[in-house]
């Protein structure tokens, strides 16, 4: 559709160029064409110099102005002032438009097989074509005016839908986003598989869903089980001694952590305790010797100076000179740096003792928990025996009942049989539920039904019918088929052959006053007649049996929604 060109929108005002020449189905004349645009003529207006224009074109040759002719120029027969073109100087062709009008005409658009006048052209078809081709409005492609609504309603990407969900519009191109993002969007729970859950609200039920798969509590020490929330306090249970794994060997990666920072601590406290005990003696044996050098010495006819005593280790007199502070300051702050670092190592030796609790504690936990889980396990392979042995059981039970099934399936469908086997040559079919196998018919679902066997005599020929409640063949559609079919038996070695009993079909009246009756004698050249060699022969019969018109009606065959067909082999001969 896209390699055609827009079709014009029709008018019937003089506002549009001429026809175009191809709609024409006659020969095309000079005469008829437009000067300007060199189309059909449309609305023709004759200017003074006898040159014919559509009205659309004279009027746009004008707009601006006198001008001239051009098609004098061209003919070399340009005279003024005839060959001026203004307004007011051409007047309505009346003669020619109606000669216009009437020639034949057909419609350009493909498909479409319209033919007429130009005359009802313009007025009944120029613009309503079902087969012209016309751009979107939203998407800009092309497509045929008939499939306009569709192409809104189903194709276009630029159309507008209503989400089946909020009911909030959305562009089609969007509505895989739109689905990301609907509130009202139908969810499924992935641990209880609820259906249809909003989008909305799908935070809030799994929160309280019983069945969705959260992490494992352990998964910050590397447990990655997803267990259901109901099934969380087995999986803890089930998995301790895997947990206390996880928790022992992180607990011992800190304690790794903390043992590789703690030596490398404790000697650097260590060693500064070392040097700032060295300071405290050398600064103790300094202040002594710049004491010493700084008592007062008497004159010189004084008595000898008395030697002063040995400083004590842990005090000494205060010095008067400034040196003599100084030192001593430093020698209160190397005492705190020490009190300090002998804190901090305090500190590191409680820690390091508290985590080999810990661990000692978790250990005897895991030994435990190793026993419980080795005995669990014991005991799990001891009921995985038990189980393999009772799903053996239950497998050879399985299988002794599905064959009793079978043969139950059998034996009831062989009973059913014999319960509607008739040995007399006369067999009556009831069909219920006619309504609901006539549909099933006529969806192509079940077009045929056959009919239990009957027979003749009980070492006779065996028979059944078949019916299509919709027709077959000829009478598809329009009337019920009836046909009858000779099957294999049991004693078809002791019978003559071909099969050729006169047959009568019968659709009853359950009124007894008027029975459709058929009746037909074999055609014994025909391979249905003969002895069967698979399960059944083809059938034959009467594809025009009934005409369905009777059965659609108010009639008398129909009742309960049940009819009877009844068939009767003639049995003489035999």
């Amino acid at each position: 559709m896209a390699t055609q060109d827009p079709s014009p929108p029709s008018s019937l005002e003089g506002n549009k160029l001429g026809f175009p020449k191809e709609i024409l189905t006659n020969k095309l004349e000079d005469k008829h064409l437009c000067n300007s645009c060199q189309n059909i003529l449309r609305r023709p207006f004759q200017a003074q110099c006898g040159h014919r224009f559509c009205s659309y074109c004279f009027n746009r040759i004008v707009s601006s102005g006198p001008q001239k002719c051009s098609t004098c120029i061209k003919e070399d027969i340009f005279e003024e002032p005839t060959s001026i073109l203004k307004q007011g100087g051409a007047f309505p062709d009346n003669a020619a438009r109606r000669e216009v009008e009437a020639l034949a005409a057909g419609c350009l658009n493909e498909g479409c097989l319209w033919k007429g006048s130009i005359k009802e052209y313009e007025s009944n078809h120029e613009g309503k074509c079902e087969f012209m081709v016309i751009p979107c409005p939203s998407c800009k492609e092309l497509i045929r005016f008939n499939e306009q609504e569709r192409h809104n309603e189903r194709e276009c990407p630029e159309r507008t839908l209503n989400c089946k969900y909020c009911k909030e519009p959305f562009h089609f191109k969007n509505i895989k986003a739109h689905d990301e993002i609907c509130p009202k969007y139908p969810m499924i729970c992935e641990g209880c598989a609820k259906k249809k859950i909003p989008r909305e609200k799908y935070v809030d039920h799994i929160k309280f869903c019983s069945k969705f798969r959260t992490p494992c509590r352990f998964h910050v020490v590397g447990c990655d089980m997803s267990v259901e929330k109901e099934k969380i306090h087995d999986h803890e249970r089930a998995c301790s001694y895997e947990h206390l794994n996880l928790l022992l060997d992180y607990i011992m990666g800190l304690k790794v952590n903390l043992e590789a920072l703690q030596p490398q601590s404790l000697e650097v406290a260590s060693h500064k305790v070392h040097e700032l005990h060295q300071s405290l003696r050398d600064l103790e044996v300094k202040v002594g010797q710049l004491s010493a050098q700084t008592a007062p010495v008497q004159g010189a006819c004084g008595p000898a100076p008395v030697p002063m005593p040995a400083p004590l280790p842990t005090s000494f007199t205060p010095l008067p000179s400034a040196v003599g502070a100084a030192l001593e300051l430093q020698l209160h702050s190397e005492k705190a740096k020490v009190a300090e670092l002998s804190r901090r190592c305090q500190d590191l030796e409680l820690k390091t003792g508290t985590f080999e609790n810990i661990v000692c504690v978790l250990n005897r936990e895991v030994e435990r928990s190793a026993t419980t889980l080795e005995a669990n396990n014991r005991q799990h392979r001891l009921d995985l025996d038990k189980v393999e042995t009772l799903s053996n059981k239950v497998r050879q039970l399985e299988r002794t009942v599905g064959l009793k099934d079978l043969t139950i399936a059998e034996m009831e469908g062989r009973l059913r049989e014999m319960s509607a086997t008739t040995f007399d040559g006369i067999f009556v079919w009831r069909i219920s539920d006619f309504t609901k196998k006539r549909q099933d018919a006529i969806a192509g679902r079940a077009p045929a039904m056959f009919s239990p066997a009957f027979y003749t005599s009980k070492y006779g020929y065996k028979m059944c019918l078949r019916i299509y409640l919709n027709g077959d063949g000829t009478g598809r559609g329009s009337h019920l088929s009836l046909f009858f079919v000779v099957m294999r038996g049991l004693s078809d070695a002791l019978l003559k052959w071909p099969f050729n009993q006169k047959v009568t079909l019968m659709l009853l009246d359950q009124s007894n006053r008027e029975h459709i009756i058929d009746a037909f004698r074999p055609d014994v050249t025909s391979s249905s007649f003969q002895r069967p060699v698979s399960e059944m022969n083809i059938a034959s019969g009467c594809p025009l049996f009934c005409p369905l018109s009777k059965l659609d009606s108010k009639n008398s065959y129909i009742r309960d929604d049940t009819i009877f067909i009844k068939a009767i082999v003639d049995l003489t001969g035999l």
